[in-house]
């Protein structure tokens, strides 16, 4: 194997390009030939059939370099109206599903369907990673052994008639560029990048780019559960995931049997209220890391002060960027995504030391290898549609579109409160003042007649600060919280107490006790 326990799905923030939420970090035993995808997908069921499911070993084999031990994999695909407002007359997109089962599965209680966020992240990538089990931060036997793992790629993400109409070049452009651009010289070629890709995608999908929404994507839910032959739904969905479950809530609340949602996402916050609640996320993220350099010098070669290094090295990164083998330049952009990349998981905190300290000594290979991990940049400067269906979703959603005036006052006040990652996520607002098409906004209120839903939140998370976990739970009229006191983003199953509750919730429908918390 290439590699071991290596994160192979990472976040997204709110920095160059926004983000609501953000997708999963998992861990599997291989990386190799990530981002290739099958390429002989099965034609679309009608939505409302069943789904037509096929053997497809090469989907993890391609992602992981071989299939899980006593799992099997098939794949299916079924077809969901473009609008779901005019279901006749709208067309179809394709749905593209993986179904992992265990060949020891028994006494089986239905699908458990995930969603690792994003939005833009792939579902069914996530489906096989969790499939390989506890041992690479996979589901445990408990849940394989009484549920069918399926995952799913929302409208417009990876296989699922795919959103495609961000360049290479300008992704590059976008996470190279000074996430804090302070001159207005500066500013004005982050804004033109961003009307460059406005420009570019409402030019190629016109009135198609509000048909991305998570409002549309949730009643997708609906048609695979009924694919899948469940008359209620089972779902797991991290980070963004939890706003998708939301709105399913929502909309459909005598469907559920039982929703986990972690990584919780505010669905009352706007544009500028999430954009400033992940920047005091990843800013508190940050600093528990410098805590932890200065208490353990002995594996963070950048304490005791790892702020003042990071600060240090974007200085001088926007001065005179160290060039790496390739010539390509490690520009403040790209040191500032490699910070971001590494706070989504307590593991990470060494990583982004050695990377900082080896720039410092004239060496950018792993703040690029951060970077890039974050970004899905491949070797070859090719990028996955992660961030163009990343910028079709938030953007279908938000109705409010900051000004230019309105987001240089912002980077100013944030950069004084949360003095690394303030003014990156205010900038990050952007994409959306440029964004063409009408917005669908998601719905926002309780979900009457739903079970106990278990909402599950991290006080240490930067991408979803904890805060928002009682404000979604209280949203819904049902949400049942469950605290971990730990780092990183998202709990599940990454440590016993949280992977005991949400187990139990899961098999036996028997949320935890109100204010249960989980030491880290």
């Amino acid at each position: 194997m290439a590699r071991t326990q290596r994160r192979v799905l990472t976040g997204l923030v709110a920095g160059a390009l926004l983000a609501a939420g953000c997708a999963l970090p998992v861990y599997a035993p291989n990386t190799e030939g990530a981002g290739e995808r099958d390429p002989s997908p099965p034609g679309p069921a009608a939505s409302g059939d069943a789904a037509t499911w096929r053997p497809c070993p090469d989907v993890p084999e391609d992602l992981v370099g071989r299939t899980a031990p006593g799992m099997r994999y098939e794949c299916a695909s079924i077809a969901v109206p473009q609008d779901w407002a005019n279901p006749g007359g709208s067309g179809t997109f394709e749905i593209a599903l993986i179904r992992a089962r265990s060949t020891q599965q028994g006494d089986r209680i239905g699908s458990l369907l995930v969603n690792p966020g994003g939005p833009g992240a792939s579902g069914i990538d996530t489906a096989v990673y969790l499939s390989f089990g506890a041992a690479f931060g996979g589901l445990p036997e408990e849940i394989t052994d009484r549920f069918d793992i399926v995952g799913f790629d929302p409208r417009g993400v990876s296989r699922s008639s795919p959103v495609e109409c961000i360049s290479d070049a300008d992704l590059d452009a976008t996470f190279g560029s000074d996430p804090d651009p302070d001159t207005q010289a500066e500013f004005d070629e982050v804004v033109a990048i961003n009307k460059r890709v406005g420009d570019g995608c409402g030019a190629k999908y016109g009135d198609r780019l509000t048909l991305f929404s998570t409002e549309q994507a949730a009643r997708d839910m609906d048609a695979v559960r009924a694919a899948v032959g469940d008359e209620k739904l089972t779902y797991l969905g991290y980070s963004y995931g939890t706003l998708l479950g939301a709105t399913y809530a929502q909309l459909f609340p005598n469907k559920i049997r039982a929703l986990v949602l972690d990584g919780a996402v505010d669905p009352g916050q706007d544009i500028v209220a999430g954009s400033e609640s992940q920047a005091k996320g990843f800013e508190r993220a940050f600093t528990n890391f410098s805590n932890w350099c200065a208490q353990t010098s002995g594996r963070c070669p950048i304490g005791p002060d790892a702020r003042g290094a990071v600060t240090d090295a974007l200085e001088k990164a926007r001065v005179s960027p160290v060039r790496g083998s390739d010539g390509r330049e490690a520009t403040a952009g790209w040191v500032f995504y490699a910070v971001i990349s590494s706070l989504y998981t307590e593991q990470g905190w060494q990583e982004l030391a050695t990377a900082i300290d080896d720039l410092q000594g004239g060496d950018p290979a792993a703040v690029f290898e951060l970077a890039d991990e974050y970004a899905t940049r491949d070797g070859n400067g090719h990028y996955s549609n992660l961030f163009d269906a990343n910028l079709a979703v938030n953007c279908a959603d938000s109705t409010v579109k900051p000004t230019l005036a309105q987001i240089r006052s912002y980077q100013s006040q944030w950069r004084a409160k949360y003095p690394l990652f303030g003014a990156p996520l205010a900038v990050g607002m952007l994409p959306c003042a440029y964004w063409p098409g009408e917005r669908d906004p998601y719905p926002t209120g309780e979900a009457k007649g739903a079970p106990p839903i278990l909402v599950v939140g991290t006080t240490g998370d930067p991408a979803t600060p904890y805060e928002q976990t009682a404000e979604l739970a209280g949203m819904l009229g049902v949400g049942v919280v469950l605290t971990w006191e730990g780092e990183g983003h998202t709990a599940y199953p990454q440590t016993e107490c949280v992977t005991q509750a949400v187990d139990r919730y899961l098999i036996d429908l028997e949320a935890p006790p109100a204010g249960k918390r989980c030491p880290g």
